[in-house]
């Protein structure tokens, strides 16, 4: 009898991706300064990770929503002082996004706050399990970003 499609690894994978990323999220959302979501501290992390600045679409694209609820993060943002957003003096339609020093202090307050969390993960997995999960986990996400 074939294995049903619950049982096969390529399932089983992203079964489990699904839900580690349910549980971060949930735990995340638990620990980050009063009013911030997971979404607006992605946004900060992606910022942190990458610098520079982008657009508002660029930003929906990398984050697979639409442009209405990118804006609606990036507004939360603003208003937090956590990013600013500046017109392109080239084209008028255009706006620029940019990470402020309150909005990387937000972050580095999120990541504090995750501290204990990540912590008793170190404590339960050994480095080399987290390096050994690396490349496949890398690689999965390169695919699923270039076949969207």
């Amino acid at each position: 009898m074939a294995p049903q499609p619950k049982d096969r690894p390529d399932v089983r994978v992203m079964t489990e991706i699904g839900i580690i990323a349910q549980l971060s999220n949930a735990r995340l959302e638990r620990n980050l300064p009063d009013g911030m979501s997971a979404a607006q501290f992605g946004v900060l992390t992606h910022f942190m990770r990458r610098g520079g600045r982008e657009s508002p679409a660029q930003l929906a694209s990398a984050f697979q929503v639409t442009k209405g609820a990118m804006t609606n993060t990036l507004q939360r943002l603003e208003a937090q002082g956590f990013v600013a957003i500046v017109g392109d003096p080239d084209d008028g339609r255009r706006k620029w996004v940019t990470l402020t020093d309150a909005g990387a202090g937000a972050f580095d307050q999120g990541i504090a706050a995750m501290r204990p969390h990540l912590e008793g993960m170190r404590a339960a997995f050994t480095e080399a399990e987290f390096k050994a999960a690396l490349p496949f986990l890398q690689a999965l996400r390169v695919w699923l970003d270039e076949n969207r």
